[in-house]
C-alpha cells in the first residue's frame, strides 16, 4: 500500500472522463488488492495490471471532497478496489467453477460457498465496478506504525453477515467507525450497499449503462 500524490506524465492515457486517483486526491492511499494475491481468489486478478485506482471524474471530484474533509480531522481514506475490468468479473466467473482453497475459504467466505456468493448477491457476473463510479474503500489515520485502517469489525471483502453496515452485533467502536464512513461517503453524493461496508457508488453516475473492459495501467 502507499500514499501517493503528484502526477505522472508517463502513465498511459485512460478513456475520456476516468482519471487516476493517485493522480488525483493527495494523500490517498492505496492498497489495491487484486493487483497481488492478498484477496478472496488468492491470485493477482485479470485486468490489474497496475495497482492503481481509477474512476470517473464526477466520482474523483467527490472522493477528493471526501479526502479532504476527512484530513481537517487527521482521517484518511485507504482505497482497495475502483473501477474494476470487466474482464475481472470474468475471471470471478471462472473461479466460481474451480475447487475450493480452505484456507480462504476460512478466511474470506466462512459461510458459504463460492456459489452461494453469486446467489445470495457478494459477487456478480455485472458489477456496479465496471461502470466506473464504486469504490471499496476504508477510513486511515495516524497510529504508532503510521497509517493505520480504523477498526470496521471486519477485514475487505469478508462475505458474510457480519459485513453489513448496519450489522449490529459489533462493539461500539466498531459500529461507529461503519457509521462515520457512510455518513460522510453520504454527505458527499455516494451510496452504500446492504452487505458490505466498504462498498459505495456515487448516486449521480456519469455511466450508470456502460459497463468497461479497459485493463488498469
Amino acid at each position: 500500500m502507499r500514499p501517493l500524490t503528484g502526477t505522472q506524465a508517463d502513465s498511459p492515457a485512460l478513456p475520456s472522463g476516468f482519471v487516476r486517483l493517485s493522480h488525483f486526491i493527495p494523500g490517498v492511499v492505496l492498497d489495491i488488492r487484486y493487483h497481488g494475491s492478498d484477496n478472496f481468489l488468492g491470485i493477482p486478478v485479470a485486468g490489474y495490471a497496475q495497482p492503481e485506482a481509477i474512476l470517473s471524474l464526477p466520482a474523483a471530484l467527490a472522493l477528493q471532497k471526501v479526502q479532504a474533509a476527512l484530513q481537517t480531522f487527521g482521517f484518511g481514506l485507504k482505497i482497495f478496489d475502483a473501477y474494476r475490468p470487466q474482464q475481472a468479473v470474468a475471471h470471478f466467473l471462472r473461479w466460481e467453477h474451480e475447487p475450493e482453497d480452505p484456507t480462504i475459504a476460512a478466511r474470506f467466505h466462512p459461510d458459504f460457498s463460492k456459489q452461494e456468493l453469486f446467489a445470495q448477491g457478494y459477487i456478480a457476473t455485472r458489477s456496479s465496478h465496471t461502470r466506473g463510479s464504486t469504490v471499496d474503500l476504508t477510513l486511515v489515520a495516524d497510529g504508532s506504525h503510521g497509517l493505520e485502517e480504523l477498526d470496521m469489525g471486519t477485514e475487505f471483502d469478508f462475505f458474510g453477515r457480519q459485513s453489513a453496515p448496519d450489522y449490529a452485533a459489533l462493539p461500539l467502536q466498531q459500529r461507529s467507525n461503519r457509521l462515520l464512513l457512510r455518513q460522510i461517503m453520504g454527505q458527499y453524493g455516494f451510496r452504500g450497499f446492504g452487505l458490505e461496508w466498504w462498498h459505495f457508488t456515487l448516486a449521480n453516475e456519469p455511466f450508470p449503462n456502460q459497463y468497461f473492459d479497459f485493463p488498469i495501467t
